[in-house]
């Protein structure tokens, strides 16, 4: 049997926990100069992953 592929990518940006999937802000990886120490600090958080879109990061990560 081949070996069950895996978006990589999806790996590294999601995280399974035993409410669903929880993934970082966007937003945040380049020209924080212009943005406020405000908006900085509110996209430092996690958030969850909407209920609907589970199937699909359950199908690019092949998680059962």
């Amino acid at each position: 049997m081949p070996k069950a592929k895996i978006h990589s990518g999806a790996a590294k940006r999601f995280k399974k926990t035993a409410g669903g999937y929880k993934r970082k802000s966007a937003h945040k990886s380049h020209i924080l100069t212009k943005m406020t120490t405000k908006r900085k600090r509110q996209l430092r958080g996690t958030s969850m992953i909407h209920k609907s879109d589970e199937v699909l990061i359950d199908r690019m990560l092949r998680a059962k």
